[in-house]
């Protein structure tokens, strides 16, 4: 058994705000595994793509020199992924739409090239680290009082992982890009249950966010006794084990037990239908959290500058609608596929639902929004309703291409 561990730590970005992440931890990172048993050697994989925010690609080299000196950097650049598609299929008699379902940039593909990239430079682990998130907990006290916790996140997930074949830490803080909406004459609390139920999938339902926006002015606080007990298994709920695609760390000593990332395209939820494919594979939820700064309000926290309270998101702040938007087409687009999954006997029934829940809402939600049009989602339902055999068929094939790939890689 080796004495070295390779820990890979991947980014799949399309901000810069991934560089001020990495030089504001770094060295909170290296000091989390100094005096571990083994020695641990980082490596941190960027993946970046430059269509989603119209960015050049200066911007994210804006590391700083000092993180080169005990952590590696692997920028994996386009021209890299491209490479890397030629040789599969000049080598290993890939065909091009098979490797192009598996390498290059969106949120699965973007993972899945994370994912081989880590195993060609032999990395033992894979941790995905979200661009927006923070290696912190925020408790909420009796007397309202915040109470912030650094967390060792990367020593917590090597402390776990071997005994398992994923583990996946906890969230905290502003958890869904959705912003906080008053009840009352613009929309009823029965649309904006419609609406949530509409376009709700594994992580976002009405329950949590009504407690959430009812509680906590949609924030949602760390727990006390998850930090405080130790791992425990998720179990198969008959469809899946629901994980989410950051603070999740994959074992790539096992990695036959790993499948691949799909989404269709232009939808978000390429760790939903990861976490359909886990059934035989065992996954520990850690006692570690990041804090998820869903809106971008409050990046001082990377200064250790920790906020006193954590205010409401109103819907009429600057670039907030055209995110929920964007977030809630991402969640439409990939909602059919995933009820096709569920439950394909009763498919057409629940689709028609979902329909009726978003035409009675959609109207007072948009009400609510003056620059973004939110009938763009029943357009982006259609469409995914009329392609959910065909993502169905995608979403097979990419785990069968990533089987073949995968022997490639290992053997």
């Amino acid at each position: 058994m080796s004495d070295t561990i390779e820990f890979g730590i991947g980014f799949v970005t399309g901000r810069p705000n991934v560089c001020k992440i990495i030089n504001a931890y770094y060295q909170n990172i290296v000091e989390q595994v100094e005096n571990m048993d083994k020695q641990v050697n980082i490596t941190i994989f960027i993946l970046y793509d430059m269509e989603y925010q119209f960015t050049k690609r200066t911007d994210f080299y804006g590391i700083l020199p000092q993180v080169y000196k005990n952590i590696r950097i692997k920028y994996i650049t386009p021209e890299d992924i491209e490479e890397e598609k030629k040789i599969l299929v000049s080598r290993y008699d890939f065909k091009k739409d098979e490797v192009d379902l598996i390498l290059g940039h969106g949120h699965a593909k973007g993972r899945n090239t994370v994912m081989y990239f880590a195993l060609k430079r032999k990395m033992d682990y894979l941790l995905f680290w979200d661009d927006d998130e923070y290696p912190v907990a925020v408790l909420k006290n009796e007397d309202k009082t915040l109470e912030w916790i650094k967390q060792n996140n990367i020593r917590n997930h090597i402390e776990n992982i071997e005994n398992a074949d994923i583990t996946i830490g906890h969230h905290c803080g502003y958890i869904s890009p959705i912003p906080y909406m008053q009840v009352g004459d613009d929309i009823t609390e029965e649309a904006f249950k419609e609406f949530i139920e509409g376009i709700s999938n594994d992580i976002v339902n009405w329950e949590n966010i009504k407690e959430r926006f009812q509680k906590d002015n949609g924030v949602t606080y760390a727990k006390t006794d998850i930090l405080n007990n130790g791992p425990y298994e998720i179990e198969y709920d008959g469809t899946g084990k629901w994980i989410a695609g950051s603070t999740l760390c994959l074992n790539l000593k096992s990695v036959d037990k790993i499948p691949a990332f799909y989404n269709p395209k232009g939808a978000r939820g390429e760790d939903t239908f990861f976490s359909t494919l886990l059934k035989d594979t065992k996954v520990l939820r850690i006692p570690t959290y990041h804090f998820h700064d869903g809106f971008l309000k409050y990046s001082q926290i990377m200064r250790d500058r920790m906020p006193k309270n954590l205010r409401k998101i109103n819907v009429d702040e600057e670039s907030i609608e055209h995110r929920f938007l964007q977030a809630s087409l991402g969640w439409i687009k990939y909602k059919p596929l995933l009820m096709y999954i569920k439950d394909r006997c009763k498919y057409k029934e629940n689709i028609i639902g979902v329909k009726e829940k978003l035409n009675m809402s959609i109207p007072q939600i948009d009400k609510l929004f003056y620059n973004a049009d939110f009938n763009e989602i029943l357009v982006a339902l259609e469409d995914a309703d009329q392609n959910v055999t065909k993502h169905y068929k995608e979403y097979i094939k990419t785990n069968e291409v990533w089987n073949r790939l995968k022997d490639c890689l290992i053997n």
